[in-house]
């Protein structure tokens, strides 16, 4: 592929990054070495914490043959993403090679210009979203970068970054579509996924990020309105939210807010009758508890939450999972 001079710039700014990417060495040896299936490397007889042995199996660099092949591929992938011929397939082939390399979303947020594609792959379809026009390969497209946004979101080297940056902002006007063609619906899904591996961790400053940026009345949209699938990742995110003390007085300081919430939890519970889901109704019973920790929503629960918890309508799924169990006796015992 004839490289253009932006591109032979992005090669070279990208040399350090793929040696990183390639390399153990890079990293914490002993770990890395384990990453690559050779856990006592770092530490062999006679060589240092920065020289693993060069076997039969080992490239020159002290990666695996086979890794040492994968990483270049990876690579190769980053630089195929300045070409506008053949950026869609390799966008596909990064997200679908997402999960052979830890490091990936390390690189792929400190390669040159990488970000600002994939920035520039989101903003492209907004136009398509109201009125709808989007197309299934134009969604895969953008989900597929979306995929990659959610490497970046999950490592601990780049998740403040990326939230600094305000980059989970770009996916809002996903999450504020209503249509529920399949297209559509997937791009809410895999938006929910960046900002789910954002709040998964338990970090008071991105609970007050989403709390400040209006995101949660997205959320409960879509914990209302939206697929199976959506309602779970929707309804987790709430729950890490209001499991921080910012995120839980937020919900509970304003009684119009907090009423909200409920009807809107009691919805979900009465849209499962038909068709139960252990994992949403789950989610949907921790939430409900940790809000009883608030003496007015307590009380306001103790008349109002759906009944359909209290009889047999979820027989099924209380005999079955003991987790489950567990969780509406201790939502019971709460609300007494």
């Amino acid at each position: 592929m004839a490289q253009s001079k932006g591109l032979e710039a992005a090669n070279y700014q990208n040399q350090a990054l793929y040696a990183r990417l390639g390399n153990p060495q890079a990293n914490a040896p002993v770990a890395a070495a384990a990453m690559y299936g050779n856990p006592g490397a770092g530490a062999s007889s006679g060589q240092g914490a920065g020289n693993i042995a060069v076997g039969h199996n080992m490239a020159s660099n002290g990666v695996p043959v086979a890794a040492a092949g994968e990483n270049e591929t990876l690579y190769q992938l980053m630089v195929e993403l300045f070409s506008a011929t053949n950026r869609e397939q390799a966008l596909a082939e990064l997200s679908r090679r997402r999960d052979q390399n830890p490091d990936l979303g390390v690189a792929l947020w400190n390669a040159y210009g990488v970000m600002t594609i994939l920035y520039q792959e989101i903003i492209a379809i907004y136009p398509l979203l109201n009125p709808p026009a989007l197309t299934m390969p134009v969604s895969n497209r953008a989900c597929n970068s979306l995929a990659l946004l959610q490497l970046v979101a999950t490592h601990e080297q780049t998740r403040m970054q990326l939230l600094k940056a305000n980059v989970p902002q770009l996916l809002y006007p996903f999450l504020s579509t209503t249509s529920k063609a399949k297209q559509y619906d997937n791009l809410r899904l895999t938006s929910l996924g960046v900002i789910g591996a954002l709040v998964k961790y338990d970090n008071h400053e991105v609970i007050s990020f989403f709390v400040a940026t209006e995101f949660l009345p997205l959320c409960l949209k879509i914990m209302d309105i939206g697929s199976e699938l959506c309602k779970v990742v929707a309804t987790f995110i709430f729950q890490k939210i209001i499991l921080d003390d910012g995120g839980f007085n937020y919900v509970t300081s304003h009684p119009k807010r907090l009423h909200t919430v409920l009807v809107i939890l009691n919805n979900v519970i009465n849209q499962m009758v038909v068709a139960p889901s252990g994992r949403l109704l789950k989610s949907v019973t921790k939430c409900l508890i940790r809000l009883a920790d608030n003496p007015k929503a307590c009380e306001e629960m103790r008349e109002g939450v759906s009944e359909n918890l209290r009889d047999s309508t979820f027989a099924q799924v209380l005999a079955e999972d003991v987790s489950y169990r567990r969780l509406v006796y201790q939502l019971i015992i709460k609300l007494a």
